[in-house]
């Protein structure tokens, strides 16, 4: 008997990934699986509440205390969980540091795995095929398309995030920031310097 893949459920989805979220949101609506009020109440957390904000303030912790940074270098599981970030998506957590020598960057192959009690949702770059599949092949052009360049002197190494083990970037503290606060400092982290496709904001 000839199979017809028109038959599979995925054949009719759009190819789009956008289209691909509304639509089989609008079937799990329809179902009764899931309620459209309780996802957009989920997401605003998630972007407005458990954002990138998080994250920030941890890494201005660690760049104002030596101490916590190494705890959280060692044990970030423990260390982050310590101040209340934790939770689904958040288990596994581990910190490595950009150095002059070697710059970070945070991919996931397989699928979108991403810290999200320290950095919110993903985004969507995060998640294209394009990001996943370009981020280990030719990191320094990925790199390069988000506006950051790196000396030749410094080498990249790209973590591949999984289901077992999520990573958090813990970038270089920007000069000139010496006599900054643990808050002001927490509003020059971006989301990107987290992940390792970006750069702290500079202090004007």
């Amino acid at each position: 008997m000839p199979h017809d893949h028109s038959d599979h459920p995925h054949a009719l989805l759009p190819p789009d990934p956008a289209l691909r979220v509304k639509a089989l949101e609008t079937i799990l609506t329809r179902k009764g699986l899931i309620d459209p009020a309780t996802l957009d109440e989920i997401i605003d957390i998630y972007q407005n509440k458990i954002g990138p904000q998080n994250g920030a303030r941890v890494v201005a912790k660690a760049w104002s205390d030596p101490a916590f940074k190494a705890r959280l270098l060692a044990d970030a599981t423990a260390v982050v969980a310590d101040l209340g970030y934790f939770g689904r998506q958040g288990e596994h957590m581990v910190v490595v540091e950009n150095t002059p020598e070697q710059h970070n960057m945070v991919v996931c192959t397989l699928c979108s795995c991403y810290p999200w009690p320290l950095l919110g949702i993903p985004p969507g770059w995060y998640k294209s095929d394009a990001y996943r599949a370009r981020a280990v092949r030719e990191p320094r052009k990925v790199l390069a398309d988000f506006g950051v360049t790196l000396s030749d002197e410094s080498s990249v190494r790209v973590w591949d995030s999984t289901a077992e083990v999520r990573y958090l970037i813990l970038p270089m503290r920007p000069a000139g920031t010496e006599g900054l606060s643990e808050e002001e400092l927490a509003e020059l982290v971006t989301r990107d310097s987290m992940i390792g496709t970006g750069l702290p904001k500079v202090p004007s």
